[in-house]
């Protein structure tokens, strides 16, 4: 197929797609002519993951080079595959100061001890754990830090599912793709539903507002 072809089947407008191909996000097309490519279905399929990478996962360019050249490599298993997607999603960077984080560190070292979790050092979302637990210091909210095990509880639940998707992959090609995928949407996935089992479970476990306080506008 010709480019208006593929970029009517995918919904990515060509000036796009040739980006994507500069960019090394997208194989480039079989050459006919001076001026003209030839494109798969694989082209197709690769741009539907590449927009939902970006758009549904809020992954830069850069990031989703970085993990599709992990698809592409086709030399990683699906652990490392994990790894990798793990430490291009990096961490934040920290917005209190040491005492905050040093205690927070704590907090979290003490967590994976409880738990038994075998996680490294440097770690960049042991790090990002770090980092929102300080947040929750300095802001007074140390209620939502001792909730930590049971968040911890619900999350490894979650691997579980996450792992055992993996691992039920035919090829190591699919098993590298769902790693990425089932990380980076998923987590976008993960909190939609938490927002919308917030919104079905606060009007039977939060009372309803006072139509009486000042909350309401009447005094």
């Amino acid at each position: 197929m010709r480019i208006a072809e593929l970029s009517r089947l995918s919904g990515v407008p060509p000036a796009t797609i040739k980006y994507y191909v500069r960019e090394g996000l997208l194989p480039s097309g079989v050459r006919t002519h001076r001026n003209q490519a030839e494109y798969s279905d694989d082209h197709v399929s690769r741009l539907r993951l590449i927009r939902a990478l970006l758009d549904i996962g809020g992954l830069s360019i850069e990031v989703a080079k970085e993990l599709l050249a992990v698809l592409d490599s086709g030399s990683l298993s699906a652990r490392d595959s994990l790894g990798h997607v793990q430490y291009a999603l990096g961490g934040r960077r920290s917005p209190v100061g040491d005492e905050q984080r040093e205690a927070a560190a704590e907090d979290v070292a003490a967590l994976l001890d409880r738990r038994g979790w075998r996680i490294h050092e440097h770690s960049p979302a042991r790090g990002t754990l770090v980092d929102v637990c300080a947040a929750l210091r300095l802001l007074g909210h140390t209620d939502v830090v001792a909730a930590m095990d049971d968040y911890a509880g619900a999350s490894e639940a979650i691997a579980a599912t996450d792992i055992a998707l993996v691992g039920n992959e035919p090829g190591l090609e699919r098993m590298t793709e769902t790693a990425i995928v089932g990380t980076i949407l998923g987590d976008t996935l993960l909190s939609a539903l938490r927002r919308l089992a917030q919104e079905h479970l606060s009007s039977t476990l939060l009372p309803p507002q006072d139509a009486t306080s000042p909350a309401s506008g009447e005094v």
